[in-house]
Protein backbone atom coordinates (compact mmCIF):
# COMPACT_ATOMS: atom_id res chain seq x y z
CA UNK A 1 0.00 0.00 0.00
CA UNK A 2 2.74 2.40 0.78
CA UNK A 3 4.45 1.22 -2.55
CA UNK A 4 1.19 2.49 -4.30
CA UNK A 5 0.89 5.72 -2.71
CA UNK A 6 4.51 6.96 -2.99
CA UNK A 7 4.42 8.22 -6.28
CA UNK A 8 1.18 9.77 -6.03
CA UNK A 9 2.55 12.04 -2.73
CA UNK A 10 5.63 12.94 -4.91
CA UNK A 11 3.79 14.13 -7.57
CA UNK A 12 1.31 16.19 -5.72
CA UNK A 13 3.26 19.06 -5.58
CA UNK A 14 3.91 19.40 -8.89
CA UNK A 15 0.43 18.85 -9.78
CA UNK A 16 -0.71 21.61 -7.00
CA UNK A 17 1.54 24.26 -8.81
CA UNK A 18 -0.29 23.25 -12.38
CA UNK A 19 -3.01 23.27 -11.44
CA UNK A 20 -3.09 26.72 -9.22
CA UNK A 21 -0.66 28.18 -12.19
CA UNK A 22 -1.87 26.64 -15.49
CA UNK A 23 -5.87 24.80 -14.80
CA UNK A 24 -6.99 27.69 -12.61
CA UNK A 25 -5.72 30.47 -14.93
CA UNK A 26 -7.05 28.54 -17.80
CA UNK A 27 -10.66 28.07 -16.59
CA UNK A 28 -11.07 31.53 -15.40
CA UNK A 29 -9.80 32.72 -18.95
CA UNK A 30 -12.44 30.73 -20.52
CA UNK A 31 -14.90 32.37 -18.26
CA UNK A 32 -14.02 35.50 -19.12
CA UNK A 33 -14.80 34.99 -22.55
CA UNK A 34 -18.41 35.60 -21.82
CA UNK A 35 -18.00 38.55 -20.27
CA UNK A 36 -17.48 42.30 -21.46
CA UNK A 37 -14.17 42.26 -19.65
CA UNK A 38 -12.47 45.60 -20.99
CA UNK A 39 -10.24 48.66 -19.79
CA UNK A 40 -12.66 51.04 -20.17
CA UNK A 41 -15.19 50.04 -17.14
CA UNK A 42 -14.58 48.70 -14.03
CA UNK A 43 -18.02 46.60 -14.17
CA UNK A 44 -18.04 43.21 -15.59
CA UNK A 45 -21.33 42.06 -17.10
CA UNK A 46 -22.04 38.93 -18.82
CA UNK A 47 -22.80 38.70 -22.45
CA UNK A 48 -23.05 35.17 -23.34
CA UNK A 49 -22.32 34.13 -26.71
CA UNK A 50 -21.57 37.96 -28.24
CA UNK A 51 -18.02 37.79 -28.03
CA UNK A 52 -18.06 34.69 -30.37
CA UNK A 53 -20.39 35.80 -32.68
CA UNK A 54 -19.03 39.47 -33.01
CA UNK A 55 -15.63 37.41 -33.92
CA UNK A 56 -17.46 35.03 -36.52
CA UNK A 57 -19.69 37.73 -38.43
CA UNK A 58 -16.45 40.43 -38.37
CA UNK A 59 -16.31 39.84 -42.19
CA UNK A 60 -13.18 39.45 -43.78
CA UNK A 61 -10.91 40.63 -40.64
CA UNK A 62 -10.67 37.99 -38.04
CA UNK A 63 -11.55 35.29 -41.14
CA UNK A 64 -8.44 36.65 -42.76
CA UNK A 65 -6.52 35.92 -39.80
CA UNK A 66 -7.78 32.50 -39.38
CA UNK A 67 -6.68 31.95 -43.13
CA UNK A 68 -3.38 32.74 -42.26
CA UNK A 69 -2.92 30.95 -39.31
CA UNK A 70 -4.49 28.10 -41.04
CA UNK A 71 -2.39 28.47 -44.27
CA UNK A 72 0.75 28.84 -41.91
CA UNK A 73 0.41 25.85 -39.85
CA UNK A 74 -0.43 23.59 -43.13
CA UNK A 75 2.85 24.90 -44.83
CA UNK A 76 5.33 24.74 -41.88
CA UNK A 77 3.97 20.77 -41.33
CA UNK A 78 4.22 19.79 -44.68
CA UNK A 79 7.58 21.49 -45.22
CA UNK A 80 9.43 20.35 -42.15
CA UNK A 81 7.98 16.69 -42.43
CA UNK A 82 9.23 16.58 -46.12
CA UNK A 83 12.31 17.99 -45.49
CA UNK A 84 13.04 16.58 -41.86
CA UNK A 85 12.34 13.17 -43.23
CA UNK A 86 14.45 13.85 -45.90
CA UNK A 87 17.35 14.74 -43.89
CA UNK A 88 16.48 11.74 -41.51
CA UNK A 89 16.90 9.19 -44.17
CA UNK A 90 20.35 10.44 -45.24
CA UNK A 91 21.69 10.69 -41.98
CA UNK A 92 20.56 7.11 -40.98
CA UNK A 93 21.74 5.34 -44.11
CA UNK A 94 24.87 3.00 -43.07
CA UNK A 95 27.46 4.05 -40.23
CA UNK A 96 29.07 7.58 -40.87
CA UNK A 97 31.31 8.65 -37.96
CA UNK A 98 29.89 12.54 -39.12
CA UNK A 99 26.60 11.62 -39.16
CA UNK A 100 26.56 12.62 -35.07
CA UNK A 101 28.18 16.00 -36.11
CA UNK A 102 25.16 16.38 -38.92
CA UNK A 103 22.98 15.73 -36.63
CA UNK A 104 23.82 18.49 -34.12
CA UNK A 105 24.42 21.13 -36.35
CA UNK A 106 21.01 20.78 -37.82
CA UNK A 107 19.40 21.06 -34.71
CA UNK A 108 21.18 23.80 -33.50
CA UNK A 109 18.46 26.49 -34.95
CA UNK A 110 16.14 25.03 -32.55
CA UNK A 111 18.02 25.98 -29.78
CA UNK A 112 18.03 29.41 -30.37
CA UNK A 113 15.07 31.43 -29.08
CA UNK A 114 12.60 32.60 -31.68
CA UNK A 115 13.41 36.02 -31.04
CA UNK A 116 16.74 36.05 -31.73
CA UNK A 117 16.06 33.63 -35.26
CA UNK A 118 13.77 36.54 -36.35
CA UNK A 119 15.70 39.21 -35.68
CA UNK A 120 19.01 37.52 -37.70
CA UNK A 121 16.68 36.59 -40.62
CA UNK A 122 15.10 40.18 -40.20
CA UNK A 123 18.41 41.55 -41.14
CA UNK A 124 19.12 38.92 -44.00
CA UNK A 125 15.90 39.42 -45.79
CA UNK A 126 16.50 43.31 -45.60
CA UNK A 127 15.58 44.29 -49.51
CA UNK A 128 18.59 46.92 -49.36
CA UNK A 129 21.33 45.84 -47.08
CA UNK A 130 20.21 42.30 -46.13
CA UNK A 131 22.54 39.22 -46.71
CA UNK A 132 20.52 37.50 -49.45
CA UNK A 133 19.27 40.35 -51.66
CA UNK A 134 23.09 41.55 -51.26
CA UNK A 135 24.81 38.27 -52.74
CA UNK A 136 21.72 37.75 -55.18
CA UNK A 137 22.91 41.10 -56.94
CA UNK A 138 26.79 40.58 -56.65
CA UNK A 139 26.03 36.61 -58.37
CA UNK A 140 24.50 38.77 -61.35
CA UNK A 141 20.75 37.35 -60.20
CA UNK A 142 19.16 41.23 -59.60
CA UNK A 143 15.73 39.56 -60.83
CA UNK A 144 15.27 37.38 -57.90
CA UNK A 145 16.10 39.99 -55.21
CA UNK A 146 12.79 40.83 -53.28
CA UNK A 147 11.28 42.67 -50.71
CA UNK A 148 11.15 39.60 -48.73
CA UNK A 149 8.73 41.06 -45.60
CA UNK A 150 7.26 44.13 -47.07
CA UNK A 151 5.37 42.37 -50.63
CA UNK A 152 2.18 41.25 -50.02
CA UNK A 153 2.30 38.62 -52.05
CA UNK A 154 5.66 36.91 -50.52
CA UNK A 155 5.68 38.28 -46.80
CA UNK A 156 3.89 35.40 -45.36
CA UNK A 157 5.69 32.46 -47.15
CA UNK A 158 9.32 34.80 -46.23
CA UNK A 159 8.25 33.98 -42.33
CA UNK A 160 7.24 30.31 -43.32
CA UNK A 161 10.50 29.42 -44.64
CA UNK A 162 12.24 31.03 -41.52
CA UNK A 163 9.78 29.29 -39.47
CA UNK A 164 10.67 26.09 -41.29
CA UNK A 165 14.59 26.83 -41.16
CA UNK A 166 14.34 26.75 -37.84
CA UNK A 167 12.05 23.98 -36.87
CA UNK A 168 13.06 20.98 -39.54
CA UNK A 169 15.82 20.10 -37.30
CA UNK A 170 14.25 19.65 -34.25
CA UNK A 171 11.63 17.44 -36.38
CA UNK A 172 14.79 15.85 -37.80
CA UNK A 173 16.06 14.23 -34.64
CA UNK A 174 12.71 12.98 -33.79
CA UNK A 175 12.11 10.96 -37.22
CA UNK A 176 15.87 9.56 -37.16
CA UNK A 177 15.16 8.08 -33.19
CA UNK A 178 12.25 6.73 -35.24
CA UNK A 179 13.71 5.17 -37.70
CA UNK A 180 16.87 3.73 -35.95
CA UNK A 181 13.89 2.01 -33.89
CA UNK A 182 12.73 -0.12 -36.49
CA UNK A 183 14.03 -3.34 -36.85
CA UNK A 184 16.75 -3.91 -39.64
CA UNK A 185 15.56 -7.45 -39.75
CA UNK A 186 12.52 -6.37 -41.69
CA UNK A 187 14.79 -4.37 -44.87
CA UNK A 188 16.57 -7.80 -44.65
CA UNK A 189 13.61 -10.09 -45.36
CA UNK A 190 12.59 -7.35 -48.17
CA UNK A 191 15.63 -7.18 -49.97
CA UNK A 192 15.90 -11.34 -50.10
CA UNK A 193 11.93 -11.15 -51.47
CA UNK A 194 13.48 -8.44 -54.41
CA UNK A 195 11.35 -5.68 -52.68
CA UNK A 196 12.92 -1.84 -54.38
CA UNK A 197 14.12 0.79 -52.45
CA UNK A 198 10.60 2.49 -52.99
CA UNK A 199 8.91 -0.58 -51.78
CA UNK A 200 10.55 -0.70 -48.51
CA UNK A 201 9.92 2.74 -47.84
CA UNK A 202 6.52 2.20 -48.73
CA UNK A 203 6.06 -0.79 -46.82
CA UNK A 204 8.17 -0.61 -44.24
CA UNK A 205 9.33 2.53 -43.29
CA UNK A 206 6.03 4.48 -43.45
CA UNK A 207 3.73 2.33 -41.92
CA UNK A 208 6.61 1.60 -38.67
CA UNK A 209 7.40 5.56 -38.43
CA UNK A 210 4.04 6.56 -38.44
CA UNK A 211 3.12 6.88 -35.00
CA UNK A 212 6.87 9.29 -34.73
CA UNK A 213 5.12 11.03 -37.60
CA UNK A 214 1.60 11.73 -35.52
CA UNK A 215 3.68 12.96 -32.23
CA UNK A 216 5.49 15.56 -34.77
CA UNK A 217 2.95 16.78 -36.67
CA UNK A 218 0.24 17.08 -33.98
CA UNK A 219 3.35 18.97 -32.23
CA UNK A 220 3.40 21.04 -35.69
CA UNK A 221 0.16 21.56 -35.61
CA UNK A 222 -0.66 23.07 -32.26
CA UNK A 223 3.10 25.04 -32.63
CA UNK A 224 2.12 26.25 -36.13
CA UNK A 225 -2.42 27.63 -34.70
CA UNK A 226 -0.52 29.77 -32.14
CA UNK A 227 2.19 31.21 -33.90
CA UNK A 228 3.22 34.86 -32.17
CA UNK A 229 6.47 35.24 -32.22
CA UNK A 230 7.94 34.90 -35.68
CA UNK A 231 4.98 37.01 -37.07
CA UNK A 232 5.73 39.43 -34.89
CA UNK A 233 9.50 40.06 -34.95
CA UNK A 234 9.90 39.51 -38.99
CA UNK A 235 6.65 41.57 -40.18
CA UNK A 236 4.19 42.32 -36.90
CA UNK A 237 1.62 41.42 -39.00
CA UNK A 238 2.29 43.55 -41.85
CA UNK A 239 2.42 44.62 -44.63
CA UNK A 240 -1.03 45.22 -44.31
CA UNK A 241 -1.73 42.70 -42.34
CA UNK A 242 -1.15 40.26 -44.48
CA UNK A 243 0.82 38.29 -42.31
CA UNK A 244 -1.52 38.60 -39.01
CA UNK A 245 -2.54 35.61 -37.59
CA UNK A 246 -5.06 34.78 -34.46
CA UNK A 247 -2.44 35.11 -31.95
CA UNK A 248 -1.36 38.76 -33.32
CA UNK A 249 -5.11 39.65 -33.57
CA UNK A 250 -5.22 37.88 -30.24
CA UNK A 251 -2.43 40.33 -28.57
CA UNK A 252 -3.55 43.59 -31.01
CA UNK A 253 -7.01 43.31 -28.88
CA UNK A 254 -5.35 42.70 -25.58
CA UNK A 255 -3.02 45.67 -26.03
CA UNK A 256 -6.48 47.61 -26.84
CA UNK A 257 -8.16 46.97 -23.75
CA UNK A 258 -10.62 44.42 -25.28
CA UNK A 259 -10.27 41.84 -23.05
CA UNK A 260 -13.33 39.64 -23.65
CA UNK A 261 -13.19 39.57 -26.78
CA UNK A 262 -9.31 38.36 -26.76
CA UNK A 263 -10.27 35.62 -24.53
CA UNK A 264 -13.11 34.40 -26.62
CA UNK A 265 -10.64 34.59 -29.74
CA UNK A 266 -8.31 32.87 -28.03
CA UNK A 267 -10.89 30.33 -26.14
CA UNK A 268 -12.04 29.56 -30.17
CA UNK A 269 -8.50 28.71 -30.97
CA UNK A 270 -8.21 26.40 -27.44
CA UNK A 271 -11.14 24.70 -28.93
CA UNK A 272 -9.83 24.16 -32.60
CA UNK A 273 -6.32 22.68 -31.47
CA UNK A 274 -8.31 20.34 -29.23
CA UNK A 275 -10.48 19.00 -32.48
CA UNK A 276 -7.85 18.86 -34.77
CA UNK A 277 -5.38 17.68 -32.69
CA UNK A 278 -7.68 14.47 -32.18
CA UNK A 279 -8.87 14.27 -35.47
CA UNK A 280 -4.79 14.16 -36.57
CA UNK A 281 -4.16 11.53 -34.32
CA UNK A 282 -7.36 9.17 -35.37
CA UNK A 283 -6.40 9.90 -38.95
CA UNK A 284 -2.75 8.80 -38.72
CA UNK A 285 -3.37 6.36 -36.63
CA UNK A 286 -5.61 4.17 -39.00
CA UNK A 287 -2.67 4.94 -41.83
CA UNK A 288 -0.47 3.36 -39.87
CA UNK A 289 -2.76 0.42 -38.82
CA UNK A 290 -3.41 0.17 -42.55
Amino acid sequence: MKARAYPTWFAAAALLLYGVFFLLPSVLGIGFAFTDWNAYSTDLHWVGLDNFSTILSSGPTYVHFIVNTVLFTIATIVLKTAFALGLALLLTRGVRRLSYVYRAIMYLPAVLPILVVALIFKSILNPATGLLNTTLRDVGLDFLAQKWLTNVNIALWSVISVDTWRGVGYITVILIAGLLAIPRDYYEAASIDGATARQSFRHITLPLLMPVLSVTTVLNLLYGLKVFDMVFVLTNGGPGRTTDTVYTAIFEDFSNGRYGLATALSTLLFLVMIVLGYVTIRVMRRGGEA
